[in-house]
């Protein structure tokens, strides 16, 4: 029998107390389902019915806050759950002064409020719920697509940031929403925060102002997560940035969780591989690593889970023996 709540148990590593065990953090996306709000909502649900997770992160297509200019995507059975984008709306620099700032209660993210409202009522406050948020220049590359945005990055500067602000605009607002509808936190999803994609210059000049402008909207919430994706990251922002924890690869990435918690400040997120472990390994294989980033963090600091969405096809022999109970060796 659970002697405190997910809550309490989540705001106790925060505060940097030891709880009764370690927490542990899984997310997925729902594909289909996640075109409709209350199915996404029951999806998210029974997901953390089934593990007992200790957060819920609602985890929508990442065109839900795209639709409303425009842009299209299908479903075409991508293993880890997203949708390929099928339709950019940003083709030639001019586009983006085309782009118009967004209501943030109406359209699709209105829809995805109402999924976030849904989830919220159901966890009841026993369990922290945090919405997927992406940082603009992650829904710049989704408008236009990687390739022009590499090149309106270099050629178009001027043109770029025009469209940004617009988005920043959108995504501020949404973020306050998402406060207003009961949320705990957001989870700011980074892509571009990576050394073969920008220097760490290159990504602060175009991207710090507008994170923490999204994180400002969210202060008033105790569990913001920030979420560094890809290989070689730029770590030091996750000790600057308004933020109560910080997630990355950092099975397949430096820093290690222990030099991650040491350099960032920060509560750590992580520990298992979404692929080589979640999806390709087995119980013990999940049970070893649990052992390895508890015992790198002594157990302090650290919430479970893999260091991005865990894949939809993940054994449930996997899902299952990440969510047993953990405690401190």
């Amino acid at each position: 029998m659970e002697t405190i709540s997910h809550t309490e148990r989540m705001k106790a590593v925060l505060e940097g107390r030891q709880p009764d065990r370690i927490p542990v953090a899984l997310w997925r996306h729902f594909p289909v389902d996640d075109q409709d709000p209350m199915m996404l909502a029951e999806s998210t649900v029974r997901f953390q019915q089934e593990y007992d997770l200790d957060l819920i992160k609602v985890t929508p297509a990442s065109s839900f806050c795209l639709k409303d200019w425009g842009v299209e995507d299908a479903w075409k059975g991508n293993t880890e759950g997203t949708r390929d984008y099928t339709r950019a709306v940003v083709r030639r620099p001019g586009d983006w002064g085309k782009l118009k700032v967004l209501h943030p209660a109406k359209g699709a993210m209105g829809a995805q409020l109402e999924c976030l409202r849904e989830v919220v009522r159901q966890a009841a406050g026993k369990v922290p719920v945090i919405q997927t948020v992406f940082n603009p220049l992650s829904q710049a590359k989704n408008l236009c697509g990687p390739k022009v945005l590499k090149r309106h990055l270099a050629d178009h500067p001027d043109a770029l940031r025009e469209g940004l602000d617009v988005i920043v605009k959108t995504t501020t607002a949404f973020a306050a929403e998402c406060m207003q509808a009961g949320a705990d936190g957001i989870f700011l999803a980074v892509q571009h925060a990576q050394a073969d994609l920008l220097s760490e210059e290159e990504y602060r000049k175009w991207a710090e102002r507008d994170d923490k402008a999204i994180l400002e909207a969210a202060a008033s919430s105790w569990l913001n997560v920030l979420h560094l994706h890809g290989k070689n990251v730029h770590f030091s922002l996750a000790a600057d940035y308004p933020i109560q924890v910080v997630n990355w690869h950092d099975r397949e990435t430096a820093p290690s969780l222990d030099k991650g918690r040491e350099l960032s400040g920060k509560v750590v997120c992580g520990g298992w591989r979404q692929w080589d472990t979640m999806v390709v390994g087995d119980a013990e294989q999940v049970v070893e690593e649990a052992r390895d980033a508890i015992r790198q963090t002594s157990g302090c600091n650290l919430v479970l889970g893999t260091g991005c969405v865990t894949p939809i096809i993940a054994s449930r022999t996997c899902l299952k023996a990440a969510s047993r109970r953990w405690s401190v060796e």
